[in-house]
């Protein structure tokens, strides 16, 4: 199993901003960060995963959820979990690579690894999970709807929360969880709809988590959603090391600039930082349970 303390890929440059953002002003109040992928690496200087936790607690950011997407990964995230206390893990196969584990033959036996992982008692979510019909082609989509319907029944197998990952495919990830029934703790990961959605979602119980593409300027569908998500439903997250919020868009991403995102999400919502952040904790562990 591949120690958590390194990384298992690396993330290409590709004529980026490289160089770590500063760190941003503390949080009055400590939050989470829902969802982020800390084997991935990034950034000009390397950073361990505990140099990461140790930098997102010096901002508040007290807890993350280290999220998989395929077997190593998903791994690698129970591990990081089972060995840290700040850490809870989500593990998965990814829409985007059941496609390439059923042309192996080889998406029961994945599925059959993530089953195994969701049953020890740091894994408190399956994910990240759903649809995404802008990079799989046609023919790839029926093994992400078998995919997708068999991590919903083990979310619901194991009693834990189920983050989606939703690309292009609004419509179909709303029908499927309606037709198969979604799990008591329903996640939409880097929310990406629009504020017809985000009632559709709220009115079922679901939560939505927001990232740093809320900043973008061409994002104003992620604002109007918000402005009308309730506040009980609301989740944060970095989903680094990409989606760094404005101002260090393109840049390195990592759970300590939480902050960013969240004081931005306050000044929309036209709320203290710390009531929000108070709440957005709130919903974390409702969601997730105690990093205890």
């Amino acid at each position: 199993m591949t120690d958590p303390s390194g990384y298992i890929r690396e993330r290409h440059a590709e004529g980026r901003d490289v160089r770590w953002p500063a760190a941003p002003e503390p949080l009055p109040v400590p939050v989470y960060d829902n969802h982020c992928h800390l084997e991935i690496s990034d950034g000009d200087e390397p950073r361990t995963l505990e140099d990461q936790l140790a930098r997102a607690a010096e901002v508040g950011v007290i807890g993350v959820v280290q999220a998989g997407g395929d077997i190593e990964s998903s791994r690698w995230s129970a591990r990081a979990a089972a060995d840290h206390a700040a850490v809870l893990a989500a593990v998965a196969i990814h829409p985007n690579e059941a496609p390439a584990y059923a042309a192996e033959g080889r998406l029961g036996e994945a599925l059959a690894v993530i089953d195994e992982l969701a049953a020890q008692p740091r894994v408190r979510a399956i994910g990240e999970t759903g649809l995404d019909f802008f990079r799989t082609e046609e023919a790839g989509l029926p093994a992400q709807f078998e995919s997708f319907e068999a991590h919903i029944a083990l979310a619901k197998k194991h009693d834990i929360a189920m983050q989606i990952h939703d690309r292009d495919a609004h419509d179909a990830v709303l029908e499927t969880l309606q037709r198969v029934g979604a799990p008591a703790r329903t996640v939409f990961h880097c929310f990406s709809g629009d504020a017809a959605m985000a009632r559709i979602a709220a009115e079922r119980g679901y939560y939505l988590s927001f990232a740093g593409n809320v900043t973008f300027k061409n994002a104003q569908n992620l604002r109007d959603a918000l402005a009308v998500t309730p506040r009980e439903r609301i989740l944060v997250e970095t989903d680094a090391p990409f989606l760094t919020p404005t101002p260090h868009r393109g840049r390195p991403n990592a759970p300590y600039l939480i902050p960013v995102t969240l004081r931005f999400i306050a000044e929309q919502l036209d709320l203290p930082v710390d009531e929000l952040g108070a709440q957005i904790a709130a919903n974390t562990l409702d969601v997730y349970g105690s990093f205890d």
